[in-house]
């Protein structure tokens, strides 16, 4: 069936509100009609997620409901009496998603445990586990913008679902032809019947309990935290209760919440686009910190799985951090006070992504820590947290993305801003004892493990023709075959999608022990890289870039030359 033939399907069907019919009948732009039904939304790294709006390929009650129906029928094949977890954040249209999601799962005899307001994803993660649940959904759509919102699944293991699972459930929604086999049933007879059950308050005690529980530098913090001087933002999402509860619950009485951007708003009229890695976000925080001097300032994205950090240079200029720079800080820190406090394990390890910076390698290789990568997308390290618990063979310390997540601990196994947030004021908190700025620890790290720097490229390429072209643009980087960039030789060429690595200085080759996925990386004899792939989650390709250099400036000046080079390269095959 063509996209027309979709379009006239939602326009005559007997299910589909009036609503929605109104708003399709508006569109005069074919091509705008043509991106509503070509496709059905696709499960990504991080579930559906799409432009909320009418059609196949939009967010909507009926997309989501038509997943959410494949998701009963994949919980209904494989365990007996099946149980989930909903949770959802401060977008447009999260709790109305979250709800028909609900109805639909029971109305296939799913029992539902829905979060009686918004709460972030993590919470979701952790609740999965806590109440014996089959699987968990979170309706989200991170750090996008305002017009967009998605639908996150989770595993009985509280992880996103990895690649096996959602092509098991992607095969049971992919089922569903006609709009009219989806089940669901009224809010009343949900409750009355005992399969809709509204959690909140045990939940959220539980989840901080164990929060609190991974503070490492205890006598510290009981001490000092009062001293600690923070600014935080939730940019209108869902971290406020939880992150301010948290650190109030640790002694941290001296935090300041940027007023504009604290209550919940899916229309984030102070940030556009509200991701903690844009700078923007941080504006109103910085006119605060003008007056109260703060010692740290972060701000976390609307499901608050995702943490931004704003620290003070020695020129007395406010810097935000790059995601990969905040990790190497955690993880270094995580690893000394382990150590310190003797509480070290000799089976541990630190898990990043492929796209994460190397200098987690240099600091896990100066502790003696095991350190290990994933293919992109944190649900491949709640996966290794599972397996380690399972086989009883290694102990899980820390793990990060270059994107703003971070996790610690075992009882969530998604990225955990609230968990990210406690250890930040921790790890600030210990530096400020030792005269010391994170800036300054920063730049102390960077003298001990290298000058390690990193650069993400978006290209952003809307619809179908822009995700042809981003399919096109990987095809013909394969067959190059590339050997150097900018005169300096390749010497690693790795290819996730056919499993293999190459490598060209010795001219032997290895299989990839990971998932396939369609991306490619490339090692450079000098130590730099750079790796193409497109997003999971956005009309987007994404070129990551690293190197390292002799200092701070001599990384900055390497990487700029680098990305022009990288970017000669890519363009070339895009154009």
């Amino acid at each position: 069936m063509d996209y027309k033939e979709k379009y006239n399907e939602w326009l005559n069907s007997k299910v589909i509100s009036e609503t929605i019919k109104e708003e399709l009948r508006s569109i005069t732009d074919e091509k705008e009609i043509e991106d509503r039904f070509y496709k059905e939304l696709d499960f990504g790294t991080g579930g559906l997620r799409g432009v909320i709006g009418a059609g196949t390929n939009r967010m909507n009650v009926y997309t989501v409901s038509k997943a959410t129906q494949g998701f009963a029928n994949y919980l209904n094949k494989n365990f007996e009496a099946p149980k989930v977890a909903i949770a959802y954040d401060s977008r447009n249209m999260s709790k109305e998603f979250a709800e028909a999601a609900a109805l639909t799962l029971c109305a296939n005899n799913v029992k539902v445990f829905l979060f009686e307001s918004l709460r972030p994803t993590p919470m979701l993660s952790f609740t999965v586990r806590h109440l014996n649940c089959q699987g968990g959904i979170v309706i989200t759509a991170s750090h996008n913008p305002k017009i967009y919102n998605g639908y996150k699944v989770y595993d009985e293991f509280g992880g996103q679902v990895t690649d096996e699972k959602a092509g098991l459930i992607i095969g049971e929604v992919n089922s569903i032809v006609n709009y009219e086999d989806i089940k669901t049933i009224a809010l009343e007879e949900a409750l009355k019947d005992n399969l809709l059950e509204y959690i909140g308050e045990d939940v959220d005690k539980a989840y901080l309990e164990e929060v609190k529980a991974l503070t490492i530098r205890t006598e510290l913090v009981k001490e000092k935290a009062k001293d600690l001087k923070v600014i935080y933002t939730p940019i209108h999402g869902s971290g406020n209760m939880p992150v301010r509860r948290v650190l109030k619950e640790l002694g941290y009485e001296n935090v300041e919440v940027v007023k504009e951007q604290e209550m919940p708003d899916g229309n984030f009229p102070t940030a556009s686009y509200p991701n903690p890695e844009n700078a923007q976000v941080f504006e109103l925080a910085l006119e605060m910190a003008k007056t109260s001097n703060p010692d740290i300032i972060f701000g976390t994205d609307p499901d608050c799985d995702r943490i931004g950090v704003v620290v003070k240079e020695n020129s007395g200029e406010y810097k935000v951090l790059t995601g990969n720079q905040t990790g190497l800080l955690l993880t270094d820190y995580i690893l000394s006070s382990l150590k310190e406090e003797g509480k070290l394990p000799s089976n541990g390890v630190v898990i990043k992504t492929i796209v994460t910076s190397e200098g987690a390698r240099a600091i896990a290789n100066y502790y003696g820590v095991e350190i290990m990568d994933v293919l992109t997308g944190f649900k491949y390290i709640g996966e290794k947290i599972r397996q380690f618990q399972e086989n009883g063979d290694k102990k899980y310390l820390f793990g990060f993305e270059e994107s703003y997540g971070y996790l610690a601990g075992e009882f969530v196994r998604d990225k955990d801003a609230v968990i990210a947030s406690m250890l930040i004021a921790e790890m600030t908190l210990y530096y400020k004892e030792q005269g010391k700025s994170l800036y300054e620890a920063l730049i102390e790290l960077y003298n001990r493990v290298g000058f390690f720097k990193e650069d993400l490229i978006s290209i952003e390429l809307q619809g179908k023709e822009g995700q042809e072209k981003i399919g096109k643009c990987l095809d013909l980087l394969r067959e190059t075959a590339l050997t150097e960039v900018d005169g300096v030789k390749i010497a690693k060429r790795l290819d996730y999608k056919l499993s293999k690595e190459e490598d060209l200085v010795n001219a032997s080759e290895e299989v990839i022990n990971l998932p396939k996925s369609n991306v490619l990386k490339y090692i450079l004899v000098d130590g730099s890289s750079f790796v193409v792939r497109p997003s999971g989650t956005e009309p987007k390709m994404k070129v990551y870039s690293a190197v390292k250099g002799e200092s701070l400036t001599n990384a900055e000046e390497k990487l700029k030359r680098f990305n022009e080079k990288v970017m000669e390269i890519i363009n070339e095959k895009l154009a």
